[in-house]
């Protein structure tokens, strides 16, 4: 089993549960796996999901009425991340639907 593709991801900051949806090589086009894990378990695999903010542009573009919750991951560090948990975890590997 191998991640081709990182669809969708999302890091919920109140459950601290990254959703993720992505294809494996297995997997044929018009399908996707679904699957949450605690971001924890990142971490104590010894990886650093979190890409840096450059803040290129200060505070003096940001629009004070929005408040940005989405959190930018490292996608090549996720593939890499989600490689190594489901081969370990292969129970945990959700099943491939139709989308």
């Amino acid at each position: 089993m191998e991640i081709l593709e990182v669809v969708t991801y999302f890091l919920n900051t109140e459950t601290n549960m990254i959703e993720v949806s992505f294809r494996t090589i297995d997997d044929q086009e018009d399908m996707i796996r679904m699957g949450s894990i605690d971001f924890s378990i990142a971490k104590e695999y010894g990886f650093d999901l979190i890409t840096e903010d450059f803040d290129f542009f200060g505070d003096e573009f940001e629009d004070e009425d929005t408040e940005d919750d989405n959190v930018q991951l490292d996608m090549q560090e996720l593939m890499t991340f989600l490689n190594e948990y489901y081969t370990i975890n292969e129970d945990s590997l959700p099943k491939s639907e139709f989308y």
